[in-house]
């Protein structure tokens, strides 16, 4: 079921709430358009998971962050910049994969292959320039039979 923000203070709350259901080695795949959100709610996840919100940064330049500290680690990587999956291998996700945390991937979609098997897919969509909705896509068992929106 989608949930719906009206505000970048109730994105950052729907991404604490959902980082209560998060466990070690799941990987999410956030897709939207530039200025839909993502950042906001990896920030709320990170809050969520007891990580200091002032950690997060868009991982724009940098392809991938590490923020440790909290109750699971969270792997925050952004694949807009890249071009092909040559490139996107060269981050060496898979590794974060296997790592024990939560990889959150910004613009995921942009590479097709770049995600495991199994993963989260959470869409934004804009409705106006305050409010999304979100929906979440369950890629597997393992994600299968969470309430992640509810």
């Amino acid at each position: 079921m989608p949930k719906v923000s009206r505000s970048p203070e109730d994105t950052h709350a729907i991404g604490a709430k959902l980082a209560r259901q998060f466990k070690p080695g799941d990987v999410v795949a956030l897709v939207g358009d530039i200025g839909a959100g993502k950042t906001t709610l990896v920030r709320g996840i990170a809050e969520g998971l007891r990580i200091p919100v002032s950690a997060v940064a868009s991982p724009s330049f940098v392809l991938i962050r590490e923020y440790h500290g909290g109750r699971l680690p969270v792997y925050h990587a952004d694949l807009f910049r890249l071009d092909g999956m040559p490139a996107a291998a060269s981050v060496g996700l898979e590794e974060f994969y296997e790592a024990g945390g939560v990889v959150l991937i910004e613009w995921a979609n942009k590479i097709p292959g770049v995600l495991p098997e199994e993963y989260l897919e959470i869409r934004f969509e804009t409705i106006d320039p305050q409010s999304r909705r979100f929906t979440a896509q369950p890629h597997g068992k393992r994600y299968e039979g969470r309430p992640w929106l509810a």
